[in-house]
C-alpha cells in the first residue's frame, strides 16, 4: 500500500496557543509517527501577510511557531518541516494555478464574502473596501501549498473545508486542461478537537483575544485560567462538566480515568475556585517540560534556522521536479525542448491504477460541471423547473450542433453531464 501524504500549515501571525496545539500541532505530530504517512508541516508566512501588516509580529510569530513544533517533539527525520517562503516553487505554482481559477470560484470564498457582507452591513458604497488581492485570492495560494506536494489528506477545522474543495476544483481544472499531474486532496476533520474553548467560552482564537498561550509562564497561565468565565453556582451545588470551559480544557489533555475523576468532583459540587486550581496545576505539569525546551530553542535561533533549511531542501527535492512537469505541461519550456516519444493513450490508461483513473475522471467531471453550473442554477431557481430544464437542454443541444468538430466534443460532454444533473426534472 502506497503511503498517504498529510500536510498541515500554521499561519505565522500570532503566538501559538492551546487551541493551535490541540487542534493542529498535537494530531499532526502523532500522525508523523505513523509509518503509513508522509508528513509535511510548514510555517505559513506568506499567508501571514494577508491580514497582518506588522513585520515584527510576523517575524516573532515565525520564531515562536518554529520553536513550538520542535519543543513538542516533532522528529524532523520522520517529517518534512519547512518555512513556506523557502520553497520558491510555491509562488510560481500559485500563479500558474491562478490562471486556471475562475473569479466566480473566488467570489464564493468565505473570507471574501464575509468582508463584503461586513461592508454591506456598514452601509459602504464599495463592497470591496479594504479587500486586498491577497485576501481575495489566498485560496489559490492554499491550493498551491497542498498541490505542490500532492497531499492526500489535509487536517482542517470545519471552517476550512471549503478551501480543500477549492483546491480540488483547481487541481481538477488543471488536470483536465493540461495533464493529470495533481492529486485531489481530501479534508480530514477531527470532530473531537474542532472547537477548543477560549477564556470566554467561544472558540479559542486570536480574533477573539481569548487565547491561552501554549508556553506562557506559570504565573501567566494561572492568571489566565482565573479569568475563564463560569456560572453563579455555589460550592456544593452540582455543576455540569459538559458545559464548563474548565472541564473541557482539562478533558482535552487528560486520559479517560482523569476525566472520570474530575467529572465526579463536578457532580459533587466542586467550587469554581478549586476547579480553576485543578486545571492550572494539571496544565502546568503537562506543559512544564516542553515549555523548558521551548525557552531553550528561543535562545538558539541558529539551530532552528538550520532545521528549517534542511526541511526546505527535503521539500524542494519534491517540489522542483513536479513544478518542472507543470511548466512543461502548460507550455513553459526551453526553446530546445523535444517531447519524449509519444505513448499510445490507451496503453497509458491501462498502466494507471483504478484509483488514479477515478481521480482523473472526477477532476474532468468537476471541470465540466463548473462550465454548465449557471444553466443548472437557472433550472433550480425557476418556478417551473421541468420547463426550465427542457429549455436549457435544448439551448445546449443547439450550441453543440453549431460548433465545429473539435469544440463540439467539449460541448457534447457538457450537454451529457447537464442531462445527467437535470434527469430529475426532465
Amino acid at each position: 500500500m502506497s503511503k498517504k501524504t498529510v500536510l498541515t500549515g500554521i499561519t505565522t501571525s500570532g503566538t501559538p496557543h492551546i487551541g493551535n496545539y490541540l487542534g493542529a500541532i498535537k494530531p499532526a505530530i502523532e500522525a508523523s509517527e505513523n509509518p503509513n504517512f508522509n508528513s509535511y508541516f510548514f510555517l505559513a508566512d506568506y499567508h501571514a501577510l494577508i491580514k497582518c501588516h506588522d513585520p515584527e509580529r510576523v517575524a516573532r510569530s515565525t520564531r515562536e511557531i518554529a520553536a513550538t513544533w520542535l519543543a513538542l517533539g516533532l522528529d524532523t527525520d520522520k517529517a518534512t518541516f519547512y518555512r513556506q517562503t523557502d520553497i520558491r516553487e510555491i509562488p510560481e505554482l500559485t500563479w500558474i494555478l491562478t490562471c486556471q481559477t475562475s473569479k466566480g470560484l473566488m467570489n464564493r470564498a468565505h473570507a471574501y464574502k464575509a468582508a463584503t457582507d461586513a461592508n454591506r452591513d456598514a452601509g459602504s458604497e464599495d463592497l470591496d473596501d479594504g479587500v486586498t488581492m491577497g485576501l481575495f485570492s489566498y485560496p489559490v495560494l492554499m491550493a498551491a501549498d497542498i498541490l505542490m506536494f500532492n497531499a492526500d489528506i489535509i487536517p482542517v477545522g470545519k471552517d476550512q473545508i471549503q478551501h480543500i474543495e477549492m483546491a480540488r476544483d483547481v487541481a481538477g481544472r488543471f488536470n483536465h486542461v493540461y495533464e493529470p499531474l495533481f492529486t485531489l486532496p481530501e479534508a480530514l476533520v477531527d470532530e473531537e478537537t474542532q472547537l477548543i474553548p477560549g477564556l470566554d467560552g467561544r472558540k479559542m482564537s486570536k480574533s477573539y483575544d481569548n487565547t491561552i498561550p501554549l508556553f506562557c509562564s506559570s504565573d501567566e497561565l494561572r492568571s489566565l485560567i482565573n479569568k475563564i468565565k463560569t456560572d453563579l453556582r455555589e460550592p456544593g451545588e452540582p455543576k455540569d462538566p459538559d458545559t464548563s470551559t474548565l472541564f473541557q480544557l482539562y478533558s482535552l489533555f487528560a486520559n479517560e480515568i482523569e476525566r472520570g475523576e474530575l467529572r465526579l468532583q463536578y457532580e459533587e459540587g466542586i467550587a469554581w475556585g478549586d476547579a480553576k486550581r485543578e486545571l492550572f496545576e494539571f496544565l502546568d505539569a503537562k506543559l512544564s517540560a516542553p515549555r523548558s525546551r521551548y525557552n531553550e530553542l528561543m535562545n538558539d535561533m541558529g539551530y532552528v534556522e538550520e532545521v528549517l533549511h534542511k526541511g526546505a531542501e527535503k521539500a524542494r527535492a519534491q517540489a522542483a521536479p513536479l513544478l518542472e512537469k507543470v511548466r512543461i505541461a502548460a507550455g513553459i519550456r526551453p526553446l530546445t525542448y523535444v517531447p519524449s516519444a509519444s505513448v499510445d493513450q490507451d496503453e497509458k490508461k491501462k498502466e494507471k491504477s483504478a484509483e488514479e483513473l477515478a481521480r482523473i475522471e472526477e477532476g474532468k467531471r468537476r471541470a465540466i460541471l463548473k462550465q454548465v453550473q449557471h444553466l443548472i442554477d437557472r433550472v433550480v431557481g425557476a418556478d417551473d423547473k421541468g420547463a426550465a430544464a427542457v429549455a436549457v437542454v435544448e439551448e445546449k443541444t443547439a450550441e453543440v450542433e453549431q460548433l465545429k468538430k473539435k469544440a463540439k466534443q467539449k460541448a457534447q460532454n457538457e450537454l451529457d453531464l447537464l442531462k445527467e444533473e437535470l434527469a430529475g426534472y426532465l
